[in-house]
């Protein structure tokens, strides 16, 4: 017998092919499976440290603005100060000297506000609330639309 295999691949003849077992779909389907899960048991992994990773940088989000806020406020105290200390050795009167800083902090305020409720009454211009039907409308429409097309597939 090995002398009919010796023979044929000197012949250039590679022996019988091999048979599939009756198992073998099958097998190759649970291969399948294994690697599906795998592949989805990999994402769900990566997912999940993702996910971490997120929650880590919301903290660090929240800490770093807490952080600017704090800051922010120091650095404007501090100016307000030196600005008082300033006012105060220009005008010879530290009682001068803060009224004045409250004048400006009042109109810087004032000023403020105008400028609020000027973007509010941007906001409700006829043409502003036409642009927002608009948007509202289409985005309705198109809606609608999405849910026909889903209607119209089998």
């Amino acid at each position: 017998m090995h002398d009919s295999v010796r023979d044929n691949e000197a012949a250039g003849q590679a022996g019988p092919p091999p048979e599939q077992a009756p198992g073998g779909l099958l097998d190759d389907l649970a291969q399948v499976a294994q690697a599906v899960r795998q592949l989805f048991g990999a994402q769900l992994h990566l997912l999940a440290a993702e996910l971490g990773l997120a929650r880590s940088a919301v903290s660090w989000l929240l800490a770093a603005g807490l952080v600017a806020t704090v800051t922010g406020v120091g650095l404007g105290l501090t100016l307000l100060g030196l600005i008082g200390l300033l006012l105060a050795k220009w005008l010879h009167s530290w009682i001068l000297a803060f009224l004045v800083l409250a004048v400006l902090e009042a109109l810087s305020l004032f000023g403020a506000i105008l400028l609020f409720r000027r973007c509010m009454h941007w906001m409700s211009l006829p043409a502003t609330r036409q642009e927002w039907r608009a948007i509202m409308r289409d985005t309705l429409q198109k809606a609608e639309q999405d849910i026909e097309a889903r209607k119209g597939q089998p």
